[in-house]
């Protein structure tokens, strides 16, 4: 799946006019309102974003993903509510319907996802279980033709917009085989969603808890029509979204860069730019050399993810989406961390948005697996991996 390139560069081009003209001048009224603007919600529909990912059968414009690393590259490169708005549906809200879904689930909801009539939230992390998903205790009990659904989920993005959950709840049995994958609508009796978090950062985007409180689902909305499955559909979507994640970073990276450098040239210290003294150049150069590794390696593992059939999960894959979400996530904390230094006092006063974006970037190094998760991923599968030669691992 993918667009032709001809076509894929327009939209490229006009999402970057986009960010530029539109998006960026509306950062600050963002930041205080801690809403988007209903105009910008309604342009980011008319261009087709939320239904990035969605193949064109169903309503979508249906890139591949080293076209959506790009254009998650590009758009990430301004206020992170943006993208958040649209980015459960191009990922982990849809994608386990996209992958694992009969023929009648996807021609019922994704053509609602794509054109933004619905937003779709994924519901996986509970308070009790974020890292270990297959801990989850959120229970659904079969009774007639439907499940009786039960629990709290937490830190739901897009909760308080969503028109529809992809849900992984307890089917039977401990650890993961018990752990099943529902749609369930968002007006479902019984489902309550909680008053939206109050963060550290990326303000304009929503998260919250939602409350299942014996909602009924009938059973015709498992994924697949196959109890059992949601925890790998689950791990299937994570690493799609943990590219997306590091697309993310990637571009706030270079966002951040770019503001230091032009601030290194406008500010004078002892007769000259700041930008002269090599203790400044260092930090310019540390970074530039930093996002130039993620993006290379981000790029990489878009390609292999591409060479898989039909969403099937593969280990080395795995491997890569997570050492790409680590190193990229890490990444940016960094880079934030230098930009904030180059900029001096300033880069602590809220008047400069550097200050703004490092407190946005701290959070991708927890959502969708904490950097400390992407070890354990990494280091497990390559102890349970065949190498065909035992002295490479890559090659």
């Amino acid at each position: 799946m993918s667009v032709d390139q001809e076509t894929f560069q327009l939209l490229q081009s006009s999402i970057e006019r986009f960010v530029i003209e539109r998006l960026i001048p509306a950062e600050d009224l963002v930041e205080e309102r801690d809403e988007v603007p209903e105009d910008i919600i309604s342009d980011i529909k008319d261009l087709g974003l939320y239904g990035l990912s969605i193949p064109e059968e169903y309503g979508g414009i249906g890139v591949s993903m080293s076209q959506e690393i790009e254009l998650i590259y590009t758009i990430s490169h301004t206020s992170f509510a943006f993208r958040s708005l649209f980015g459960t549906n191009v990922g982990i809200g849809s994608q386990g319907i996209l992958m694992d879904g009969t023929t009648e689930q996807k021609e019922y909801w994704l053509p609602k996802f794509a054109s933004g009539e619905l937003t779709a939230s994924f519901a996986l992390t509970e308070p009790d279980a974020g890292s270990d998903a297959a801990a989850i205790r959120t229970s659904a009990r079969a009774d007639g033709d439907d499940y009786v659904v039960n629990g709290t989920k937490r830190f739901i993005t897009n909760a308080t917009r969503a028109g529809a959950f992809t849900l992984m709840a307890r089917t039977s049995g401990e650890g993961a085989r018990g752990i099943s994958a529902f749609i369930v609508p968002a007006d479902s009796a019984g489902l309550i969603v909680g008053k939206p978090d109050k963060k550290m950062g990326q303000r304009g985007t929503k998260t919250a808890d939602v409350i299942f409180e014996n909602v009924r689902v009938s059973k015709e909305n498992i994924i697949g029509l196959t109890p059992g499955r949601g925890f790998y559909t689950a791990m299937k979507v994570l690493d799609r979204g943990r590219l997306h994640i590091a697309a993310q970073a990637c571009g706030m990276a270079d966002r951040l860069l770019s503001e230091g450098i032009r601030y290194s040239k406008e500010r004078f210290a002892f007769g000259k730019p700041i930008a002269d003294f090599q203790l400044i150049q260092a930090m310019i150069a540390d970074s530039y050399t930093e996002l130039a590794a993620g993006l290379s390696m981000l790029r990489a593992a878009g390609r292999k993810y591409e060479a898989l059939d039909n969403g099937e999960r593969n280990l080395d894959v795995s491997n890569m989406a997570a050492a790409a979400k680590l190193f990229c996530t890490e990444m940016v904390g960094r880079v934030a961390d230098r930009v904030v230094q180059i900029f001096g006092g300033a880069g602590y006063i809220s008047e400069y948005k550097v200050e703004r974006f490092y407190r946005d970037v701290r959070l991708l190094r927890l959502y969708e697996g904490t950097s400390q998760i992407q070890q354990i991923v990494i280091a497990k599968n390559l102890t349970t991996m065949d190498h065909p030669n035992d002295y490479y691992v890559f090659g």
